[in-house]
Order: C-alpha cells, then structure tokens, then sequence
C-alpha cells in the first residue's frame, strides 16, 4: 500500500506536554527567586528541584508507550486478544491462525473467513513497509470486531495506482471492500493500522473467551 494517505490520524500530545513542562518549570522557578528575595521558604530551590522531580516522574509515565509490542499473548479483558508479531516467513500463516482460533473462543465463527483476509493484508503491509516489532490485537466492542496491527513506524498506509494485471498491490482496495471501517492512528510508538466488521449480535456482557 503506497501514494496518498487515506485515515485520519491522531496528533501526538507530546508537544503539548512539553509546552505545558516548560511553562510550569518557568513559573516555578520565577516563584522560587521571588520568593528567595523576599526571605520566604527554607529551601526554594529544594522546593523547586522536589516539585521537577515529581513531575518528571509524573511526564516519564504518561509519555512511555502503554506496553512493549514485543511482549507475550496478553488478554486486557474477556473480549481483547493481543500477540507479537515475529518478522518471520510465517508470521502471516500464524497470524490467520490465531484470529481462527480466537473467534472461534469468541463464537464468531462467521467472520473467520473475512478476518482472516483481512489480517493477513494488515500483517503482511506492516512486515513489508516497516521495522521493528509488531503486534496483533483483536477486539469485541459492542457489534464490532476490531483487528489492529501495530508498528514503529508513525507513516500511514497510503493508496497506489496499481496496473489491472498487477498480481498485488491491492491492499486498500480490499480494506475498502471487505471491511466495515478502516484506518491508520498514531500512537506513542509509531501507529495502529486497524479495520472493524459489524458481529451479527453484540456479544453477551458475562461470556469470557478461552485461552
């Protein structure tokens, strides 16, 4: 997939939070030499250094990626499923695999066949235009079935005229074919390419899927 972008995506906060860091480093440090001068306080620039190493912690925190792409099968909730993606010649055979196995947990059995399709482009896309680690997830909210495919790199997916006997190149055409809703969001570590397809029901709130 390549040529012009196709999904909006989210604008980091990053510049914001340090905008706002900055800001509150200069206030405080005006504060602490007015208040230097004006004999109030023991230790302003303990204060002042105290006050930098909380929110420097507090910045660290918000700002570090949610999870490592590269971590085990994780599972947030009954009706999430998440794997690394190796950059191996089967990665595309066992990830097909696995969205199989986990609708079936998930008694969505009728959207195997399409999921299926449909992760395979996403999978194939990210191990083709980008490097370092990748991540599958897959998500049950409500009547939709989200399949993302996260990677480092923050370019979106982007369309490419391709030749009618072209044998491939046509991994937005199918997106637009196959799935109900499709995009590309930046995140903290480069973006999430997804797609969703409607369930036949929304899936009943106490059911949990097996490992």
């Amino acid at each position: 997939m390549a040529s012009q972008a196709i999904a909006p995506s989210t604008t980091s906060h990053r510049g914001c939070f340090a905008r706002f860091y900055r800001r509150r480093l200069e206030e405080s440090g005006r504060k602490g030499a007015a208040d230097s001068a004006q004999g109030k306080g023991s230790s302003p620039q303990g204060a002042g250094a105290s006050w930098v190493a909380r929110n420097l912690a507090l910045w660290s925190r918000t700002l570090e990626p949610l999870r490592p792409l590269d971590r085990p099968r994780a599972r947030a909730t009954a009706w999430d499923a998440s794997w690394p993606v190796p950059r191996e010649l089967t990665s595309v055979r066992q990830a097909r695999h696995q969205v199989t196995a986990q609708l079936g947990d998930w008694n969505l059995e009728g959207l195997a066949d399409t999921a299926e399709l449909l992760v395979s482009e996403l999978v194939t896309n990210a191990l083709r235009h980008t490097r370092g680690p990748l991540r599958l997830n897959l998500q049950v909210r409500g009547s939709r079935l989200r399949c993302e495919v996260e990677d480092t790199d923050p370019g979106g997916p982007v369309r490419r005229v391709v030749d009618i006997d072209a044998e491939g190149g046509r991994g937005t055409e199918l997106l637009d074919l196959l799935a109900d809703a499709w995009g590309s969001t930046r995140t903290a570590t480069g973006k999430t390419t997804w797609c969703e397809m409607l369930t036949q029901t929304p899936p009943p709130e106490s059911s949990s899927a097996s490992d």
